[in-house]
């Protein structure tokens, strides 16, 4: 017969895999939000930055998984 533990039947793995997906969904919540903010930016914006329109929108249009 065998005996288990309480540590013995501990996920181990699962604070790294939470702590992972955690980040990942923080970065894609970034994308996200970034690149809606740039949407908004003026011609002034993204002369500064050296950026134009179309750049403006192939970022905008990636999906928030996409880097």
């Amino acid at each position: 017969m065998s005996t288990l533990t309480d540590n013995s039947m501990t996920n181990h793995h699962a604070p790294g895999l939470i702590q992972q997906v955690s980040e990942t969904l923080h970065v894609w919540h970034e994308r996200y939000r970034t690149r809606r903010e740039l949407t908004s930016w003026t011609n002034r914006d993204l002369q500064d930055v050296g950026l134009s329109w179309s750049d403006i929108a192939c970022e905008a249009d990636k999906p928030f998984w996409r880097a």
